[in-house]
């Protein structure tokens, strides 16, 4: 009785208001605590599953599910409308989830401190998981070819690690073309020219044309010229003495054949290749200084290369090999730059009209993608004595060539083949 008549004298002089606000504070203190308890589950959101309107949501589901679309698809790469609906459902689901927390947490100063510091919205904190980062390096896309670019507003802008750097009339397009299938590959579509014709605007120009990539993807270009640049080699070094280089080689006399084929399309008022060939096609003088012919004499040209490069950072591409069995010489690509073997025999289909092989959807019947109306030209007639001086004329320079590579391209076996089924 004696605490009770205590008490009801304490509460008949403490004013109700005074009250009122003492308890208001000890609730929102204890909230407050309630809160401070669960931050880490507050801190680390990504490592819940949020259920929202009856669905489950999680960002590592999203992710896989696009990584899986992209390992399987085409060229293209094209995204499916379903994908890109769960995609921005999930999207919305997780806006909603963060817009419910903060209506919540605004009621009570105090909060302020908790949810700014501790809820970050859980869109931005997918790029900051590594685990999520990981999975957005088997992301790629092209410049041109794919619709929807998945790493155009992410990741950042890097130097090369990778170049094609010939040759012209090769099959350097086809490479590339091929490669930008893999996810772990971002290449420029078009050529540079940076280390032969636009040195002078410096690297932060070069590094702006290259698409942005993130961590564990390859940056590329190529431009087939470089080979033949006197001055590349020595410029590419002093950018990144372990860049990898790749050289797509053929045949030099179908080569130069293919390469005025090209000239000849552009103008046609230039004169005949056979003209073209020689100084004086009488006493058989070959005139070796016609780039159509100069850029085949790849033992000269790789001999630069080789004073500021390994041949352990060069890898050769055969371009015949590269028409008859591009699955095989593909696999060969990606283990030089140390990739996953993701393109394969299901890419391609091969163009009895053209040629050469197509690039296709693995998983379905879609017609397949060839590279366009520049490529694929029937050559003109061209004299067989002109052929038969020109294989001799580089046979000497093959020899030395496949002894400084280690790899013999058979090109003599070829001396007897008929120039006119020969194809760009």
């Amino acid at each position: 009785m004696a605490f009770w008549s205590s008490t009801s004298v304490f509460t008949s002089k403490v004013p109700r208001k005074i009250l009122f606000m003492f308890t208001l504070s000890l609730s929102v203190t204890y909230l407050f605590y309630s809160l401070m308890s669960c931050y880490n589950s507050l801190q680390f959101p990504l490592q819940e599953n949020y259920v929202y309107q009856g669905r489950l949501v999680t960002e590592e589901t999203t992710f896989v599910t696009l990584r899986e679309k992209l390992y399987s698809t085409s060229p293209q790469g094209y995204l499916d409308e379903e994908l890109i609906e769960v995609t921005a459902a999930a999207a919305e689901q997780t806006v909603a989830i963060s817009t419910v927390k903060d209506n919540v947490e605004t009621e009570q100063r105090t909060l302020d401190w908790v949810r700014n510091q501790a809820a970050p919205t859980k869109t931005a904190a997918v790029y900051q998981s590594p685990a999520l980062a990981r999975e957005h390096q088997e992301f790629s896309t092209t410049d041109n070819e794919l619709r929807v670019n998945c790493t155009s507003d992410y990741g950042v802008k890097k130097l090369p690690q990778a170049i094609i750097i010939g040759v012209k009339k090769g099959g350097t397009r086809a490479l590339l073309e091929a490669l930008r299938v893999h996810p772990d590959i971002r290449a420029v579509g078009n050529e540079p020219h940076f280390f032969d014709r636009n040195y002078e605007k410096g690297l932060d120009w070069y590094r702006d044309l290259m698409p942005s990539t993130l961590e564990g993807q390859i940056t590329m270009e190529k431009t087939p010229s470089y080979f033949v640049t006197s001055h590349a080699p020595k410029r590419i070094h002093t950018m990144a003495r372990d860049i990898k280089l790749i050289i797509v080689v053929r045949n030099p006399v179908t080569r130069a054949i293919s390469d005025y084929t090209q000239t000849l399309s552009k103008k046609p008022e230039i004169p005949t290749f056979e003209v073209l060939a020689f100084k004086n096609r009488t006493l058989g003088l070959i005139d070796a200084s016609w780039s159509a012919l100069r850029i085949g004499i790849y033992a000269l040209h790789l001999e630069t290369w080789m004073q500021y490069f390994p041949l352990a950072q060069m890898h050769f591409v055969s371009g015949e090999r590269l028409i008859v069995d591009p699955a095989g010489e593909m696999g060969k690509v990606q283990d030089f730059l140390g990739l996953k073997r993701i393109v394969t025999d299901k890419h391609f289909y091969f163009n009895k009209t053209k040629g050469f092989p197509c690039l296709k959807k693995p998983e379905d019947s879609s017609t397949p993608r060839c590279l366009g109306k520049s490529k694929g030209r029937t050559h003109p007639k061209i004299d067989p004595d002109v052929i038969r001086r020109l294989h001799k004329f580089f046979k000497p320079f093959n020899m030395m060539f496949y002894q400084m590579t280690g790899q013999n391209f058979e090109w003599e076996l070829e001396e007897g083949s008929d120039s006119r089924s020969s194809q760009n």
